[in-house]
């Protein structure tokens, strides 16, 4: 199996990282009600980071921009800030220099990535579960589109049980996020809620077993 990161600091983009859910612990963040688990961060405060944010009921988050932009996919409940609503299985991108004022009425889990767009990257794109167009992808998988830019492209990926991929390498790296099912390869097995990074250029064979699996992936940003 890969190995589990201790320090969810680690910004080593040539290092494999895994983030089962077992090794994840809430930290509470300056807005009350709300809370984190870091996957990735820059020292810096303002810097490069990916984490779990959990909003509990009625709470809310003071306005603020986003220098470099933000990244959102609404896990569980229903996020809201004061340009609209977006319920579990939304996917957000705020471009750099956005800013909003986010709250939730009855609670919501996101996973969130701040601070890592291209400076030309400004396209905002809200996909909520109604507006997804899934498209055919190699074997049974079928393939969601979500954004691209340059070498970047992120996708949700939905897999039928006892579905296996064809052997690939990572050009610019691979960021997994698993939504639902449990995702597997021959390092080992990301049950739903796993985070997964791996660098340029590394190799797997990925596939599920008796469930069907929904992951968010990220290709070409690592390099």
């Amino acid at each position: 199996m890969l190995e589990e990161n201790q320090t969810p600091l680690n910004m080593d983009f040539n290092q494999q990282v895994c983030v089962l859910p077992d090794n994840q612990a809430w930290i509470t963040s300056p807005a009350d009600g709300v809370m984190r688990i870091s996957l990735e961060k820059k020292a810096a405060e303002s810097g490069h980071t990916t984490s779990f944010v959990k909003f509990a009921p009625g709470s809310s988050f003071p306005a603020h921009q986003h220098p470099q932009g933000e990244e959102i996919y609404v896990l569980q409940g229903i996020f809201s800030d004061e340009n609209g609503d977006y319920p579990a299985g939304t996917y957000i991108r705020n471009p750099p220099g956005s800013q909003h004022t986010p709250f939730t009425r009855d609670g919501c889990t996101l996973f969130v990535k701040l601070d890592q767009f291209h400076a030309d990257d400004k396209k905002h794109v809200v996909i909520r579960e109604e507006d997804r167009q899934w498209q055919q992808g190699i074997g049974k998988l079928k393939v969601l589109s979500l954004h691209a830019h340059l070498t970047e492209s992120t996708a949700l990926v939905h897999w039928p049980a006892n579905e296996v991929f064809q052997p690939h390498q990572h050009w610019g790296g691979e960021e997994i996020l698993v939504i639902s099912g449990k995702f597997c390869d021959e390092h080992g097995s990301y049950p739903a809620g796993s985070w997964i990074r791996s660098p340029h250029l590394s190799k797997h064979t990925p596939y599920v077993e008796q469930e069907e699996t929904l992951i968010l992936v990220k290709v070409g940003h690592l390099g």
